[in-house]
């Protein structure tokens, strides 16, 4: 690799394109699903709202000029195109100033779709595709040498990811230091997958080992991606197969899956053609034009770098976070604490006119979060159920502070078809329900002897204590077709 290209990585930099097309391709095909009914006109948190009171200046976005929902539609049909088209390697074909147009369409089309999406799209790997769908605008196609400066840039990229996840969980949760939080987290995560019972359930001396080796590939081999070869191929491989363990074990969207993509930046070219025996083609220099935008987004990366860097080092660590509006050289971190005990809302609903202690509910089952205990966790990831997501959060507060929570009960008020096609199972198909209600549990995996006994993945209870709130009952929604009411007796 010398100073200007590294023609020694054209098959790294073919992985990190597909990889990246394929991520794209998969969050254009979420927000073609997702978007009306969370964030469209009649969704949850309508886009048009947020866009009446929000400046351009903070929130670029296509959608400034106009929002409907058949434009968002047709922004992630397009989007989806054009990824599907990179995954198959067409893009590729095209003179390097057309790639260059279709990777900056991509990035241009999804940054107007997350800069509107509120708190659905209010994740770390949102930000993450984007800075690194932004860097490989400049990657450029098979037919010219790879940059030596973008793949530098993508190895500052994933250092950030990787480093600031491991500094944060330092300075966060005391478990992440007396080595004990996976006694919790495969069970309180999020999502949990079909592997997360059996993972949760591992002797805890493997548990103490799994967070001790997270903190050396957290917060030793990053620094492994800037030496010369061959422990910057070391260093990569360790972190794809440390990705690789929350791919087993839990759901997390495709954040595990792109930071192992963009490990590849740091595998030896030669090392990878010994995996992927790929015939090298002719490659023809960086034209002088190119090479001036090459040093223009050098310069960038390097002003940019500066909020974030001071980031790492400073002791109130921001996780997740963008210092600016295009989501350009972001902050990041995973799990800076962990949560003991798993709280899950159940929304249920009845049609019968009149409560009482004997009313027959019935609860609404969701893709991906827990619900119906003897259900086996799914595999969602690297698809991502945004409203499962957010239920997750809710359930950790009162849903009162969530203002979508509201609107989500109205919805089901009425059978709204769109918003009804985010769910697993709807127990109304012939009619709504005349009342629906949320109530709030304690979930737990069962113990093997409890799954061998009653063939149940969790045991739950009702929630009859809210720590944040004092004693009391759960807390609990009703709503009714003339309106919403809300009680929380906490």
């Amino acid at each position: 690799m010398d100073w200007v290209q590294a023609p020694d990585y054209w098959l790294s930099r073919l992985v990190i394109e597909r990889g990246l097309a394929a991520l794209y391709l998969i969050a254009f095909v979420v927000a073609f699903n997702q978007f009306r009914p969370l964030l469209g006109e009649r969704g949850l948190l309508p886009a048009p709202d947020f866009l009446r009171l929000a400046p351009f200046s903070r929130t670029p976005s296509l959608f400034h000029l106009h929002y409907s929902d058949r434009m968002l539609a047709i922004v992630a049909v397009t989007g989806a195109v054009l990824a599907a088209a990179a995954v198959l390697g067409l893009v590729e074909a095209a003179p390097l100033w057309a790639f260059i147009l279709a990777w900056f369409a991509l990035w241009a089309l999804y940054l107007s779709i997350v800069n509107v999406g509120q708190i659905f799209y209010a994740f770390g790997w949102e930000s993450l595709l984007l800075e690194a769908g932004f860097l490989a605008i400049f990657l450029g196609p098979a037919r010219v040498a790879p940059p030596t400066a973008v793949l530098w840039m993508i190895r500052w990229l994933l250092f950030r990811v990787e480093f600031g996840a491991g500094l944060i969980k330092l300075r966060g949760d005391t478990c992440w230091r007396d080595l004990t939080c996976l006694y919790y987290h495969h069970e309180t995560q999020p999502m949990p997958n079909p592997l997360s019972w059996f993972f949760h359930n591992l002797p805890r001396p493997l548990h103490r080992a799994e967070v001790l080796g997270n903190h050396v590939a957290q917060l030793v081999v990053p620094f492994g991606l800037f030496a010369p070869q061959p422990l910057s191929s070391v260093a990569a491989v360790i972190i794809v197969l440390t990705q690789a363990w929350p791919v087993l074990s839990g759901n997390f969207s495709w954040l595990n899956a792109i930071t192992m993509v963009l490990a590849f930046s740091s595998l030896d070219g030669s090392a990878l053609q010994a995996v992927l025996p790929l015939r090298p083609p002719a490659l023809a220099p960086l034209p002088p034009w190119f090479l001036v935008i090459l040093g223009a987004l050098t310069l960038l990366v390097l002003l940019l770098s500066y909020r974030p860097a001071l980031n790492l080092v400073s002791r109130r660590q921001l996780m997740n976070f963008s210092f600016n509006p295009f989501h350009l050289v972001n902050a990041y971190g995973a799990f800076g604490s962990i949560t003991r005990v798993r709280r899950e809302i159940v929304i249920e609903g009845t049609r019968e006119t009149r409560l009482g202690p004997s009313t027959a509910w019935k609860a609404y089952e969701f893709k991906g979060k827990p619900g119906d205990p003897g259900r086996l966790p799914p595999q969602v990831a690297p698809y991502h159920l945004r409203l499962d997501w957010l239920m997750w959060f809710a359930a950790m507060s009162s849903p009162a502070g969530h203002p979508w929570f509201t609107p989500l009960l109205a919805r089901l008020l009425h059978n709204d078809r769109p918003t009804l096609k985010l769910l697993r199972r709807n127990p109304f198909p012939d009619a709504p329900p005349v009342f629906v209600r949320a109530r709030l549990y304690r979930y737990r995996f069962s113990t093997p002897a409890e799954r061998r006994a009653m063939g149940a993945w969790w045991i739950r209870e009702w929630a009859t204590t809210c720590r944040r709130c004092g004693s009391g009952p759960s807390p609990r929604r009703q709503a009714s077709p003339a309106g919403v009411r809300a009680s929380y007796a906490q």
